[in-house]
């Protein structure tokens, strides 16, 4: 009996042992499951790099020099009947726009006429004028003649009876009076005569003038490249808004249709804050993305940096004031052209072995920038100081380590 006890006690024992070893073994089970257990939120691992201390600014091709191609300045109204595309590479001598002539041809032709007539009509008041001159010359010498006959018929008043005498001096005023009509006559004809041929002149001259404009207008009305380059239509208002001109398009006289920039003379221009303007410096290196030339990324330097702030207009308002930035590009590209746009990016200072952090794993709590760090199954809330920011990274100088995991969304944020 005492010996069966013994058996029992011993095999009692044996369950004890075995059922802490099996509770221990779930507790440990639990614990490596619950360090293998994935985070919640994305997360991504923190690195060592070289850190790119950039700016990014939004910037503008455009050529220092360029031909504007212009509608006739002399010229009425105007309509395109035929323009070179936007990025035509031209010739020089090539049409790059042709205007309508009917309109031209038709002044053309009356401003020719109106010449035909002025001429005309000068032509007759140039003989009218002689004619009246031979007239009133015929009429001085006659009033002249008269008055030396009545003179001479005055002076027998001694030998003739005295009412002859009185008749003779009655005719002698006469025609003195005569004399002094005709010669004011002839000077009065002679006034008017000299102004209406200076003013059939005038307007022969302005006829003449038209005639010349309406030609020099109709030589213009196929307007050629001056030089090989490749088009830049310019805009216009179309009436719902700013649109390039195409054929049909009506165009006031003088107005700017197309340009014909340099293209050794192409850069990218952009406007910086001054808050910005002395972190740069000439000969920066300058990376620049083209929105229409997505297939490749150009670099060039800094070649100006604007001393006078300028208005800027297109930042709506207030208005502000801003330095403009001037970028040479090392490569060329046939697309180049002017007014397409991209982001030009300068490196203004390179951190090597430094810890970077992008800035989607930064958050504000109470204050203060945080990031939750991945470790025994859970996420650490860490008080993280920032060296410097550029764009979306974020510099570390105290916080995280190279290798922790960090999360990419709040945590502790409620669904």
């Amino acid at each position: 009996m005492m010996r069966r006890f013994r058996q029992l006690s011993a095999t009692g024992k044996f369950v004890v042992v075995a059922i802490i070893l099996l509770a221990g073994s779930g507790v440990l089970l639990g614990a490596v499951r619950l360090g293998r257990r994935a985070p919640t939120v994305p997360t991504i691992e923190v690195k060592r790099g070289e850190f790119l201390d950039s700016l990014q600014f939004r910037g503008e091709v455009k050529a220092l020099k360029s031909v504007t191609i212009s509608a006739p300045a002399e010229a009425g109204d105007l309509q395109i009947i035929k323009i070179s595309p936007e990025g035509t590479v031209v010739k020089p001598g090539d049409v790059v726009v042709e205007f309508d002539k009917t309109k031209t041809e038709q002044d053309l032709a009356q401003f020719k006429s109106a010449l035909k007539s002025a001429e005309a009509e000068i032509a007759q008041a140039k003989a009218q004028a002689r004619l009246a001159e031979e007239e009133n010359k015929t009429a001085v010498l006659k009033a002249r003649y008269d008055v030396e006959s009545a003179k001479l018929e005055a002076s027998k008043q001694e030998i003739v009876s005295r009412i002859e005498g009185e008749e003779a001096k009655l005719k002698l005023a006469d025609a003195e009076q005569k004399l002094r009509e005709a010669e004011t006559k002839q000077k009065s004809d002679e006034a008017l005569n000299k102004a209406t041929i200076e003013s059939k002149v005038h307007a022969s001259k302005k006829a003449e003038y038209d005639v010349n404009r309406a030609e020099r207008a109709l030589g213009q009305m196929s307007q050629r490249a001056p030089s090989a380059g490749t088009i830049s239509l310019l805009q216009h208002w179309g009436g719902s808004g700013m649109v390039t001109y195409r054929p049909g398009d009506r165009a006031w006289p003088g107005a700017a249709i197309a340009e014909l920039p340099d293209a050794t003379t192409l850069r990218i221009t952009a406007r910086v804050d001054e808050t910005e303007r002395g972190r740069l410096a000439l000969n920066q290196l300058v990376t620049v993305q083209l929105n229409a030339i997505p297939d490749r990324q150009f670099t060039g330097h800094i070649q100006q940096i604007g001393a006078i702030a300028s208005l800027d207009f297109t930042s709506g308002w207030p208005i502000t004031r801003n330095f403009i930035l001037e970028v040479g590009l090392d490569q060329t590209d046939p697309r180049f052209k002017p007014g397409i746009t991209g982001d030009v990016t300068v490196i203004v200072d390179k951190v090597p072995n430094a810890i970077i952090l992008p800035a989607q794993a930064l958050f504000q709590k109470s204050g203060q920038n945080v990031a939750y760090v991945w470790r025994g199954g859970e996420f650490e809330e860490h008080a993280v100081e920032i060296g410097r920011r550029s764009g979306d990274k974020i510099l570390v100088a105290k916080g995280v380590s190279a290798g922790d995991k960090v999360a990419l969304r709040d945590p502790t944020a409620k669904e």
